[in-house]
This record gives structure tokens, sequence and C-alpha cells, in this order.
């Protein structure tokens, strides 16, 4: 097994033109923490459909989020949910809290080639948040939960829908995200993998199946907690 680096140069991103982003806790930091007020809107959502309490409405959340990848695939499943209402009901959060990002922006305007946001979430959520971050603008396109047919990552099938959807290389591709299982596809289709992780890896809340030291290293080139600092060095700037 080869261990994750921490730094690249530019030759190591020399033959990427596809330059693949996850949304949350990769363009914006795992410390903003936008992620609890979604998780509070969908244990209040669950709570409502079920009519149980918060405790038992947060575990059958998570138990659909580990079983399916998200709780809404869950929901689906189970109990019909129409998709539409509840991402609507998830999303309805405050974006102020994400601080712009000039040098992240930067960064991304000046990767060579075409650069997406490929999110279990949904374009409406991406472009707010990106909005917020002063870098939605660098982007081509937005691939989200309902592009996917509602099949989130870690699908293979997602994975091929959107690469063909884009007509992406993906030899020639790179994959930037936060959950070490969602990089085992992108890895074995032969793109340039880099795992984001919190900047105080030690003391955040992660869950075991999460974190970085519970991966297979096989699966991930390159892990990093600042994603504008890593760009920077793909780019070649001086540190």
């Amino acid at each position: 097994m080869t261990q994750p680096r921490k730094l690249p140069s530019p030759a190591d991103f020399a033959h990427v033109h596809d330059w693949v982003f996850d949304l949350d806790n990769t363009l914006y930091p795992h410390h903003i923490n936008l992620f609890a007020q979604i998780d509070t809107n969908m244990t209040a959502f669950v709570a409502d459909l079920l009519q149980v309490d918060p405790v038992e409405a947060k575990l059958l959340q998570k138990r659909y989020y580990h079983e399916h990848g998200t709780t809404l695939a869950g929901l689906m499943l189970h109990h019909k949910v129409d998709p539409n209402a509840f991402l609507e009901k998830a999303h309805a959060i405050d974006y102020s809290m994400i601080p712009a990002d000039e040098a992240l922006g930067e960064a991304i305007k000046r990767l060579p080639g075409r650069k997406f946001i490929f999110t279990n979430g949904t374009v409406a959520h991406a472009e707010d948040a990106a909005r917020a971050l002063g870098i939605l603008d660098h982007f081509d396109d937005i691939f989200d939960i309902v592009a996917a047919e509602y099949v989130p990552k870690p699908a293979g099938a997602t994975y091929d829908k959107f690469a063909s959807l884009n007509r992406i290389d993906t030899t020639h591709a790179a994959m930037f995200e936060d959950l070490p299982r969602n990089l085992e596809v992108p890895k074995a289709l032969g793109m340039k993998t880099v795992l984001l992780v919190p900047r105080n890896l030690d003391t955040a809340l992660l869950e075991t199946w999460e974190r970085a030291d519970q991966i297979d290293p096989d699966s991930v080139d390159y892990m990093t907690d600042d994603l504008a600092e890593f760009l920077g060095h793909v780019l070649g700037d001086p540190a």
C-alpha cells in the first residue's frame, strides 16, 4: 500500500483537464459545520413524517445514511418520500456563515480545463454555497442528486452517469472529496484522488468510516486540510 501524499507537484497533475469537486466539507472546510443545519432539518423532516420523537428520528436518519448513502435514499425506498419535499426542507439553511474564499476562487479559476461540482445535494444548494464562497462563476457545471436520479455517491453507476454526461476521460481527471469511500470508484476509474480532511483531525467529530485513518490508502493519492494551498502547489505557486 502507498500512503497518501500531502503535497503535489505540478507534474503530478499535468495530465488533468477535468477537475471534479465534491461540495460539502470539500469546497468549504469542515469546521464551518454548515451540515449541522442540514442535519437538524433532516431530523425534523423524519420526525414529522413518521410522527416520532427527535431521538428516534435521528437514529433512523443515520441508519438510512449508513445503509443507503444518503438519508433521502432510505426514505425513498422505505417510505416513498417525495425527494423534492425532502431536499427543499433539508437545504432551508443560512449560507451567510460561509466566508468568501478569494484564494480558493483564484486557484480554481487558474486550473487548466473544465471544473465541476459533483454533489449528493442539489444544484440550488451547491449554487448558494459556491456563491457565498465567491467561486460559483468558475465552474462549468454542477451534477447533483437529481441528475443522478437520486442514486448517491459512492454508487458506481452515478460516477458513470456523471462522466458520460460530461464526456469526461477519467484518466485525465481529478476528484476532490471529504469522504474516503467516495474516492474508491474514482480511483478505480483512473482519476487522481484527493481527500480533504478537517484541519484538526484528532478533535473533529467524525464517524469511524469517515476517518482518514480508516481508509484503504490505495484509493487516495493525496490528503490535505487546505484546498487552496493544495491547488497552489498543483499550479506551481511558490510556497
